[in-house]
């Protein structure tokens, strides 16, 4: 075998089934020899996003694969990665090299030296006696620490040479984890049950540690409520009576009115990175962050007390000194907290009845959201949004029941990152109806994988609102929209997928909506992948209320 064998035997002991990719690399051939699935997508990104997706929803236990080919390859790659990094997402990256004689020399492109700074950690298989040593070093780092992208750059004359049989000497890693000290943990606790508006900031590293049920627990045990970030949505289930709802830049407004008036907050799995897509924790709050990092300690916030290691060791620890302190019933008696919360969500809803049923042609798209929520089965559902309007529309308002049945995203956003996302997450549990929301715009990104999800035989559904312009880019450039419509465009999109195979349909009025949605269920269920264009307006109002996040 070659050294390419030898590391498709690698990644076949650390239980990898398949390899998103585009060609060419020799490891595409190498890993369908030892039965690992390529699948080959229209372009990079696309091969990325679905890597993405599968590792989340497998919480990084099984770390996707994702494979290009050297220069171009390389090059095209830079925004998935960059993606993965800032959404810390916990994926392995194996580019083919350029070469032991050209790597080095400018101006050709060197993936370990260009990666670096959207990677965890960027190496190369220089050296043929370091195959497995690199293989081995990439899946533990990916596997400990801040999840995110680890690369291992292969260059073709250290891997094409022969290799003796002897040289799989190879032990899949483990995942080691560790906790934070009991004195601190003591001390957040005994912060938490003294406050007076106490509010529970949960991240995706709760997802990550499949640590659901220990928050549900803490969450009832001290009636403290939950807000998810976006990319911890699902993290808790929305309708909990503890549930104040996932924080986007928009969210529920019981999200703003319990963070506003918080006297402490507790953010779990998190690690607390200011940005744009996001609501900011207000000053004069006392801060207790868990995280599995210590450099998100004191990064964007000033932390009063920091609990480092895994969420769910952290979450058992803090539940047992809990009950040490208060009992083991808690504070589970007092209801009062929760009807509290109830009736400010439905004050919240009744605000927005009118948009969420809309009968109003061109569709609204709160009715939409609305139908999807009514249409689908939540507890066997993966939906996600996709960048700009629709990830402002829908987050608030879609109902994620069960873990890792939403995957919020969008601290850096691509357009177009929905279909290849729900590519991957079909592939981690092909059982689940796996869903995507969209824009017009967004389709024109990674349109073309439907055509990956149809002959990949992975069965997906797309809903694409198609409201022919750039959501709410007529404010920001009026201008340029009235005299050239810059950032208008056209087409047909249920046409451009009947082309690429999938079952499609297009609606323009708003009862065509639940019945396009129950048969794009069962046509995945068949096999089929399904898109629904739906003719909306453009609608930017949106639910935020910056106004409640005063500061105590």
């Amino acid at each position: 075998m070659n050294g390419f064998d030898l590391i498709a035997q690698c990644l076949k002991a650390e239980g990898v089934t398949w390899m998103g990719c585009f060609p060419a690399n020799p490891l595409i051939e190498s890993a369908a020899k030892v039965g690992i699935r390529p699948i080959v997508f229209r372009q990079e990104r696309g091969a990325i996003n679905a890597v993405d997706a599968y590792s989340r929803q497998m919480r990084g236990t099984v770390p996707g694969v994702y494979a290009s080919q050297s220069g171009p390859g390389t090059e095209n790659s830079f925004g998935g990665i960059a993606q993965a990094y800032g959404e810390a997402v916990p994926m392995i990256y194996l580019p083919l090299g350029a070469g032991l004689s050209k790597y080095d020399v400018a101006p050709n492109f060197s993936a370990t030296r260009n990666f670096a700074h959207i990677t965890k950690l960027a190496l190369s298989i220089d050296r043929a006696d370091r195959t497995t040593m690199q293989i081995q070093r990439a899946f533990h780092a990916v596997k400990h620490g801040r999840p995110g992208p680890v690369l291992v750059e292969m260059h073709r004359d250290a891997l094409g040479q022969e290799f003796p049989k002897e040289a799989m000497d190879y032990q899949a890693t483990k995942t080691f984890k560790y906790a934070p000290s009991a004195g601190d943990v003591k001390d957040a606790v005994k912060a938490l049950l003294a406050a007076k508006r106490p509010v529970i900031w949960a991240g995706q590293g709760v997802l990550y540690a499949d640590a659901t049920d220990q928050l549900r627990e803490l969450a009832e045990l001290t009636q403290i409520p939950v807000i998810t970030t976006m990319q911890g949505k699902s993290a808790f289930p929305d309708d909990h009576p503890m549930a104040l709802g996932s924080a986007n830049r928009t969210a529920p407004r019981n999200v703003f009115k319990w963070l506003g008036e918080s006297d402490v907050v507790f953010a779990i799995g998190s690690g607390l990175t200011r940005t744009t897509f996001g609501i900011d924790i207000p000053p004069g709050k006392t801060l207790i962050q868990s995280t599995v990092s210590g450099e998100d300690i004191n990064k964007d916030y000033t932390v009063d007390i920091g609990l480092i290691g895994d969420a769910g060791l952290t979450l058992d620890m803090v539940i047992d000194e809990v009950k040490a302190q208060v009992g083991e019933n808690g504070r589970a008696t007092d209801t009062a907290l929760a009807e509290e919360i109830a009736t400010g969500r439905a004050q919240w809803l009744s605000e927005w009845e009118p948009l969420l049923n809309s009968d109003e042609a061109p569709i609204n798209p709160y009715r939409v959201i609305n139908e999807i929520n009514k249409a689908i089965d939540h507890e066997n559902s993966v939906v996600t949004h996709d960048a700009g309007n629709p990830r402002d529309q829908i987050m608030p308002f879609y109902k994620a029941t069960t873990p890792l049945g939403y995957i919020g995203w969008g601290k850096t956003t691509h357009l177009g990152y929905g279909i290849p996302l729900m590519i991957g997450a079909k592939i981690a549990d092909p059982s689940k109806f796996c869903m995507n929301f969209m824009g017009d715009l967004a389709f024109g990104h990674t349109g073309l994988d439907i055509e990956t999800a149809v002959r990949a035989e992975v069965p997906i559904t797309t809903v694409v609102i198609n409201n022919f312009t750039m959501g709410g880019y007529d404010q920001s450039m009026p201008t340029a929209m009235e005299k050239y419509g810059s950032g208008n465009q056209t087409g047909n999109y249920a046409d451009v997928a009947k082309a690429l195979g999938a079952e499609a349909v297009k609606v323009e009025k708003p009862e065509g909506i639940a019945p396009a949605l129950k048969n794009a269920q069962i046509a995945n269920k068949e096999g089929k992948t399904a898109v629904i264009e739906i003719i909306t307006r453009q609608d930017t109002r949106f639910s935020w209320y910056n106004d409640l996040l005063k500061v105590t």
